[in-house]
């Protein structure tokens, strides 16, 4: 086995630092426009970030220009701990929040999206502080890695290794040849979509800075709110939480069907199996959960002008997909506390925390392929028990998958239910009761924000001793990465040299 290049490792870490103290000075714009008083504290993060990464360049300047795939593992997994730890500086050099455990644990569920947090008066932060806050969703959405990634080939290196360490699952669909490309062309997306959504939620009736912070948190499916009450502030608003669920539901689509729309293929969106499992299960659930709000749960109808039964039934139906959309897609944002409806809706939402969006979104969690490879999979069991020389390949999108590709994803399920089951051991270990631990472990690893019991939707993640905030934070990294990229490098046979 080759030795490691670590000069390149710390080249790119550079690169990642001067691209983050860039996007802070984004942050920095905001606090000055508002005057909000942390203007200096953000441009020093922000500066102080930048010439961390152009040393860390500088010293590495005269490195190997070969990245081989355990360079691309370290880089990652390094290269999230890094952003993560540059991040907790202006929450520290603004005092917004107090101690290094809190900031880290604020940062990294920022770009992780996982969107839980430990603030108890949101409104109170400065507006520099809030964007930046959703600016880290923002980057963490699409990856800071495939952002590198474009522009790594003006410094002569390949990103081919680095796509395949951020974007693990099942299958890459290219849609270009040069992987530089793809990142561009999924960026122009992404921007594209935060853009459109930021002017729509500006004429339904937010102001500017509430539009742009809940459009990076919606398309990144982070969860991060500018509003204490998140989403539900603006429940007397039902055209805003409409066009919020509208763009939840493309977030947490493949990126990749957005781009083939804009190109007016159509017929390869509604041929692709895991969107049509992914829009079909999303309207059943919602169906059920706005059945059994409508008569079973106390949510009050919209102030719409609608005869109150229409009004309940809108109201009723417009939570249910919000909320269902919320941790499908692991968006985390809250328009009620799904908790408080009915015990057989607080185990469903727990069910759907594992759930996840499709491959190739932003969101966290399995993701709707992995079930359905396995699903199948299951089911063929009963085929081949009696027709045992038979070959039945399990087919997706009318293609035989590769056996090792089906291997590979039924163990991230048994990596992924251990680390689950394992993740809630140590939190009942630290003194949560038992629905917080299983909801904390649940919501930390599938990227989702809000959890169970002591952390449910109207609750935070403040209460939790600074061990579970490590721990989530860890757990939160491994789930946002997949879990193999970040616990291969806990192998011994991944530092070996041969």
């Amino acid at each position: 086995m080759p030795k490691l290049n670590y000069k390149i490792v710390l080249h790119i870490m550079g690169v990642l630092l001067l691209i983050n103290g860039g996007f802070m000075l984004l942050a920095t714009l905001f606090s000055l426009i508002y005057k909000d008083g942390v203007t200096v504290q953000i441009t020093v993060a922000a500066l102080l970030t930048m010439m961390v990464g152009v040393s860390f360049m500088f010293f590495t300047r005269e490195h190997k220009k070969n990245l081989g795939k355990r360079e691309g593992y370290i880089v990652v997994t390094f290269g999230w701990i890094f952003m993560s730890l540059s991040g907790t500086l202006p929450y520290l050099f603004s005092g917004s929040i107090p101690g290094f455990t809190n900031a880290f644990f604020e940062t990294m569920s920022g770009y992780t999206t996982t969107g839980a947090s430990i603030l108890d008066d949101i409104e109170a932060v400065p507006h520099g502080i809030l964007f930046w806050r959703s600016l880290t969703h923002w980057i963490g959405g699409m990856g800071i890695i495939v952002l590198a990634i474009a522009i790594l080939p003006l410094l002569g290196i390949g990103g081919m290794q680095l796509f395949a360490a951020e974007a693990p699952g099942p299958s890459t669909d290219k849609l270009h040849p040069r992987i530089t490309d793809t990142a561009k062309r999924l960026w122009y997306i992404y921007v594209g979509y935060t853009a459109i959504e930021t002017v729509l939620l500006k004429f339904a009736g937010m102001n500017f800075f509430d539009a742009i912070n809940h459009a990076m948190s919606t398309l990144s499916t982070g969860g991060f709110s500018t509003k204490n009450a998140s989403v539900a502030y603006w429940n007397d608003n039902p055209v805003i939480q409409w066009i919020i669920i509208v763009f939840m539901f493309l977030a947490g689509a493949n990126f990749v069907l957005s781009y083939f729309a804009f190109k007016g293929k159509f017929s390869k969106i509604f041929s692709d199996e895991e969107f049509k499992y992914y829009a079909r299960y999303t309207v059943i659930f919602s169906v059920i959960v706005a059945f059994i709000i409508y008569f079973q749960a106390d949510i009050s109808a919209s102030s719409i002008n609608h005869p109150m039964v229409w009004g309940k039934i809108e109201s009723s139906f417009r939570h249910s997909i919000f909320q269902v959309l919320a941790v499908i897609t692991t968006t985390g944002f809250v328009s009620a506390d799904y908790t408080m409806w009915t015990p057989f809706l607080t185990v469903f939402f727990f069910g759907l925390m594992f759930s996840g969006g499709s491959a190739g979104s932003t969101s966290g969690g399995i993701k709707v392929v992995r079930h359905l490879i396995t699903i199948k999979n299951g089911l063929l069991e009963f085929k081949r028990t009696l027709h045992p020389n038979a070959i039945v390949p399990v087919r997706y999108n009318t293609k035989a998958v590769n056996k090792e590709i089906v291997f590979t994803i039924l163990g991230f399920f048994i990596l992924y239910f251990l680390s689950f089951i394992f993740g809630a051991l140590v939190l009942g270990m630290l003194g949560l009761d038992f629905q917080s631990a299983i909801g904390g472990a649940a919501t930390s690893l599938g990227n989702v924000g809000p959890g169970l019991g002591q952390l449910s939707p109207v609750n935070n993640f403040n209460s939790l001793p600074l061990a579970g905030k490590w721990w989530c934070s860890f757990l939160m990294l491994i789930g946002r990465l997949e879990l193999f990229t970040v616990l291969i490098l806990f192998t011994p046979f991944f530092w070996r040299k041969r």
